[in-house]
Order: structure tokens, then C-alpha cells, then sequence
């Protein structure tokens, strides 16, 4: 039972297992935003278009059985909407993130070509690495 007990700890404090439930917790409060937008915002509107309610479309089968194919219908659309607007929210977050990382590649760069064997070095390299070349700007200092 200690070889158990030991072997599910290092399971349980794995770095993927903390980011797996930090994930389904978040993406569980995700779905209520999304839904809440679908639901109370954009499925309104849409009826104020459409009028039409595919909820209340069934066929009656034998007895009080129906066959609702509506309500099927409504769900299809339902997921597609979502689907549209989990996209529409990702593009919005990878467009700012590329806004991001574009400010961040504007930054001074740390790196400098060697005039004699074209190679990247260091910004603050007064020798070439791979053609150990005096640098012309730190013989001028001199």
C-alpha cells in the first residue's frame, strides 16, 4: 500500500496532471460564458430574424411517443454557433498576442553580424568566436 500511496503522489504532482485539471476547470467556466452568450445574447437575436422556434417541430409516433427532430436541429445550430463564437474569441486572442510579440521583437537586438566571416555574435563581443577577427568598432575605442 506504501508503494501505491507513493507512486499515485508522484502521479498526482506531475506538472501535466495540475495543467490537465487547471485546463477543465477553466474551460468548465468557459462553457457557462459561452453558452450565456449563445443562449441570452445571440440566439435572441437570431429569432428576432428568423422567428422561427425548430424546438416545437416533432412527429407524433404511436401513442404520446414523438420523434422531436427540432430539438435536434436547434442543438445542431446551437453548436454551430458556439463553434463560430469559440473561434471568433481565439482569433481575437492570437491576433493580440501577435500584437504582443511584435513589440516585443522591436526591443534592441542582442546579437551582431561579424563583418569578416558574417556569423551572428554577441551585441557586446569585441572578438569574432568563429573567426576570432578584432572587431572594427572596439580597434577604433583604442
Amino acid at each position: 500500500m506504501k508503494k501505491f500511496m507513493k507512486e499515485f503522489k508522484a502521479f498526482i504532482s506531475r506538472g501535466n496532471v495540475m495543467d490537465m485539471a487547471v485546463g477543465i476547470i477553466i474551460g468548465g467556466a468557459f462553457t457557462a460564458i459561452v453558452n450565456s452568450l449563445v443562449n441570452d445574447i445571440i440566439n435572441p437575436i437570431i429569432g428576432l430574424f428568423g422567428g422561427m422556434n425548430f424546438d416545437r417541430l416533432s412527429i407524433p409516433l404511436k401513442g404520446e411517443a414523438t420523434l422531436n427532430y427540432g430539438s435536434f436541429i436547434t442543438n445542431i445550430l446551437n453548436f454551430l454557433i458556439m463553434a463560430l463564437v469559440v473561434f471568433l474569441i481565439v482569433k481575437a486572442v492570437n491576433a493580440a498576442a501577435k500584437k504582443l510579440e511584435k513589440k516585443e521583437e522591436e526591443k534592441a537586438p542582442d546579437t551582431k553580424e561579424c563583418p569578416y566571416c558574417m556569423s551572428k555574435i554577441a551585441i557586446k563581443a569585441t572578438r569574432c568566436p568563429n573567426c576570432t577577427s578584432m572587431l572594427e568598432e572596439m580597434q577604433e575605442e583604442k
